[in-house]
This record gives C-alpha cells, sequence and structure tokens, in this order.
C-alpha cells in the first residue's frame, strides 16, 4: 500500500497544476504550469479553450518527468478538479472550440439574466436547481456563445457540438476524445440540474439553447471516467473521480458532517459548509448545491458563498498599483500598520456574488486620507476579504440554524497571518489553517482513491492533517467586532449597481 500514489489535475483559474500524492494523503511532488486570462471589455473574462488544455497537459508531461519509473508505476488513480461553471462549447468531430471559454468571473450575461428573471417560471427554475439566474453560472453563457458563433449553432443541428465545463473539456481529452462526461458537483453550477432527481432539466436546456445530446452524461463524482490515453502522460492511469475545486476542497478539508465548512482563498473566495443529505434551501443570497456523492450512493448537499475576487485583489496590489513585487510580500506591508483605520477596499472588481447577485457593482477604496499610503491598502485589501467572507459565513448561519464556530481555510491567500487574523476577528470564530494548503488537490486525489479501491477509511489521514493544523483565535471584542462589521455593510452597499444603468 505504501508503494501506491494519486495523481491530481488541479485545472484553475490563473494555472493548471499536477499533483502527486501518497496513499497517507501525503504531497510527492507537483508541477505548475500558469494560464493567461483576458478582460476584453469591462465584465468580460475569458480564456482559450486550447490552451488551458495544452497547461494542463504541459503539468502533466512535468510531473510524469520527475517521477522514477518505480513511482510511475505505483500511481493507481487519478482524479480531475477545475474551475466551475467556466464554460465551453467545441466540435466534436474535431476538437475545435467555438471561441474562447468564458470564465467563472464573466458578466457579459448580466442582460440575459435580467430578462430570464422577469419571467413568471424564475423563481421555480431558482428552486430546482438551488441557484440564482446570475452570469456566474454556465446557463446564459451558453446562450451568448450560440448566439455570438453561428458555426456553433451549425454545429448543434449537425448534432456536431459537445457543452462542458472544465471537467468535461479535460475528460475529453485525456480519454483521446472518446468520453464526453461529467460529474454531479460540476453539473449542479450550470442551472441546467433539477438538485433534487439529479438529472438535466429538459426545458431549461431547450431554453439556453441546446440539445440533449450536446449534454455531457452525468456521473457521480466517483466513477469509472475513462482511462487516460495512449499517447499522454500517465497513460493508462484510470480516472477515478471528479469534482468541482470548492467542492474537492471540502472534500480536502474532511467537511464530512454537517454544519463544517470551509472557505478557500484563491481566485476568489468560497464558503461551503456540509448541509447533510438533503438540499438546503439557503436564503440570503446564498446557494444550494452538490457536495459529492458518498460510497453507500447518497448525495451530500452544501450550502455555499461565492465571494468573485480575492486572490485577484492581492495580484491587483502588485500588478495594478505596483506596492508590492511579489504576491507573498502583502503581508509585510500591511504589518507596518496596526489598523486600516476607517479605510476599507471592497473588492467587486467583476461584480458581487453571494448575498447581492450585482453583476453592476464595481470594487471601492473609501476612507482615505492625506495619510493613507500603501500600507493601509494592503492592509485594507485583505481586510476586505475577510469582511466579506464574514458576510457569508453569518448567512450560512442563518440557514442552518446554528452559528459556524469553526471555519477550516486553504488556497494561495490562505499564506497570509493578516487575512487570517481579521478572518477571525471579524467573524467571531476560529479558523484553521492546515500545513499544507493543498486542499483542492487533496480531495479529489483521496476521492479518486476511494474510487479505485486503494483508500477505504480517511479517518487517519484526518487526525494527522488537524493535528499539524495552525488556529487563529478572534481578538477583537463583539462591541468592536459589530462596529467594524456595520462599517462595512455601509461600503458595500455604496459599491452596488455602479457600472451601466444603475442607479447612483
Amino acid at each position: 500500500m505504501s508503494e501506491s500514489y494519486l495523481l491530481a489535475l488541479d485545472q484553475g483559474t490563473s494555472s493548471s497544476r499536477a499533483v502527486l500524492f501518497d496513499v497517507r494523503g501525503v504531497p510527492v511532488t507537483s508541477a505548475q504550469v500558469s494560464l493567461a486570462i483576458q478582460y476584453p471589455s469591462d465584465g468580460w473574462v475569458e480564456q482559450d479553450a486550447a490552451a488551458i488544455w495544452q497547461s494542463q497537459l504541459e503539468a502533466m508531461a512535468l510531473l510524469e518527468q520527475r517521477l522514477s519509473p518505480e513511482q510511475r508505476q505505483a500511481v493507481r488513480a487519478c482524479g480531475i478538479t477545475n474551475q466551475r461553471e467556466t464554460t465551453t462549447l467545441w466540435r466534436r468531430s474535431t476538437g475545435e472550440a467555438f471561441g474562447p471559454s468564458l470564465v467563472w468571473q464573466d458578466r457579459r450575461t448580466a442582460s440575459i439574466c435580467a430578462g430570464w428573471r422577469s419571467e413568471p417560471d424564475a423563481e421555480s427554475w431558482q428552486r430546482q436547481t438551488g441557484l440564482v439566474l446570475d452570469p456566474y453560472f454556465s446557463a446564459s453563457k451558453i446562450a451568448w456563445m450560440l448566439e455570438a458563433h453561428p458555426e456553433a449553432r451549425q454545429a448543434l443541428a449537425a448534432d456536431d457540438l459537445c457543452f462542458g465545463t472544465i471537467d468535461s473539456w479535460l475528460l475529453w481529452h485525456l480519454s483521446g476524445r472518446t468520453r464526453h462526461a461529467t460529474d454531479i458537483s460540476n453539473a449542479s453550477r450550470t442551472l441546467l440540474l433539477d438538485l433534487e432527481k439529479l438529472c438535466w432539466l429538459p426545458d431549461v436546456i431547450e431554453r439556453v439553447g441546446l440539445t440533449a445530446a450536446a449534454l455531457p452524461e452525468l456521473l457521480p463524482t466517483r466513477s469509472a471516467f475513462a482511462v487516460i490515453a495512449e499517447g499522454l502522460p500517465f497513460a493508462g492511469t484510470p480516472i477515478t473521480a471528479m469534482l468541482g475545486d470548492q467542492q474537492a476542497a471540502s472534500y480536502g478539508q474532511f467537511c464530512f458532517e454537517p454544519g463544517q465548512a470551509k472557505c478557500t482563498y484563491g481566485t476568489g473566495a468560497f464558503l461551503v459548509v456540509n448541509g447533510g443529505l438533503r438540499p438546503q434551501r439557503a436564503a440570503g443570497g446564498l446557494l444550494s448545491t452538490v457536495g459529492w456523492s458518498n460510497t453507500d450512493g447518497s448525495t451530500t448537499y452544501c450550502i455555499e458563498g461565492s465571494l468573485f475576487n480575492a486572490g485577484t485583489v492581492i495580484q491587483w496590489l502588485r500588478d495594478g498599483l505596483g506596492i508590492i513585487r511579489e504576491s507573498s510580500e502583502v503581508d509585510a506591508l500591511a504589518s507596518r500598520v496596526e489598523s486600516a483605520g476607517e479605510l476599507m477596499l471592497v473588492p467587486a472588481f467583476t461584480g458581487w456574488g453571494s448575498p447581492h447577485w450585482d453583476p453592476n457593482a464595481r470594487g471601492l477604496l473609501i476612507g482615505m486620507t492625506r495619510d493613507t499610503a500603501a500600507p493601509q491598502i494592503a492592509r485594507a485589501a485583505l481586510e476586505g476579504i475577510a469582511l466579506a467572507v464574514t458576510g457569508l459565513l453569518r448567512g450560512a448561519a442563518e440557514a442552518l440554524g446554528a452559528p459556524l464556530n469553526t471555519i477550516a481555510v486553504d488556497g494561495g491567500a490562505a499564506a497570509s497571518a493578516v487575512l487570517l487574523q481579521a478572518q477571525a476577528d471579524s467573524a467571531g470564530v476560529q479558523v484553521v489553517r492546515p500545513a499544507n494548503l493543498e486542499s483542492t488537490a487533496l480531495g479529489v486525489a483521496l476521492m479518486a482513491g476511494e474510487g479505485a479501491g486503494v483508500l477505504s477509511d480517511l479517518g487517519p489521514i484526518a487526525t494527522a492533517i488537524r493535528a499539524s493544523s495552525t488556529q487563529v483565535s478572534p481578538q477583537r471584542d463583539a462591541s468592536e467586532r459589530e462596529r467594524w462589521c456595520r462599517r462595512w455593510d455601509q461600503a458595500v452597499d455604496r459599491c452596488l449597481h455602479w457600472h451601466g444603468d444603475g442607479p447612483l
């Protein structure tokens, strides 16, 4: 058993990674390839679909080169985790993508969603899917792409069109263009899936302009998805798990019981709370979503809150303002001051997700004085991410009817001590950070190991990882915390409806 390894393919918004774990959940080695993002217009976010696949392929090849022949032969299973909602249309016969992929952050379809929200069955649609009619999800992206690319409509008429989120796009290539499938966690982010029946919604499929033939096959999160095709790195390895990145991070943080919560601070920040074996109809702008399918055939559901910009805020400090040279320098800069004072940075660069769902919101830096300088801005940026997540935590606690006292965290920005202290202080919760922040890759690797029969009991792995975690406790008192959060709510209110025809 000690000679077995698990491969995780982690395709994110800013990079593609391949990570090798042993069966104790310990990372052995990894490879990462950066991925470009295009912003052709305000609110438009897109990526080249071929570049997504090539970056993942390159990461796999780099990783395979670092392994000994014995290690390569001992790779028992592969899992795929991915940026969710990002939408691709391609020609089945050739693999040619129709235009760029529309990234989950893309807001160009706001008018389509506004039209859908005005229709009589809008509430029923939202209830069936557990989501809101927002550009974040795949449905409106599909409708826009079919309108923008006549050749895609022609392919659709000829039954030569495939739709997929990134998991489907990767699987199609990894299988040698023989398997067009998705898992229920990614499908639950499209606005096309019935959350309770776990099947596609025919009327919605017709509304967005697709046909059933263009849809991927719908499979549980643990399945015999495919075998990596000959001629590719890790050829012959079975793909036994697929999981959206936020669900994979929850699994990698061992949030297996109702009420257990994690937040991943990646490109965005995403709070996911285990809601049990039935869909939780979350109110207050939070989402109901599929977590994963269990080994007994049941399904775990989650409540989710989504902040579209987190790590991108730190990148903006680096690339936009130039006040840091590397993202890792943000803590040192922010620590030059004990407080940001009245300065607040609302990170609504590409609109606001939970709970407002306002595609016309925009980022806001408010409270500047003549003394405002780079350290205050850096601290306000980190505090703004934490305060936004605190709003999600409060909404989730209200939906569950019980307080959330502990939150597990991961993702690149979770390396920031300033951010985590601000999270504990603003939410009044214990923040737990594992020594290894690769919870997303770990989660899908462990699930792949289960799917392949290599792993059966994750308890010892969870115990070992939790024993090495760092815990951050609140330092602000309750009255100070409430004042801080009220001030934050005022700042958020000022960023809403800024872009387009919204009220000023």
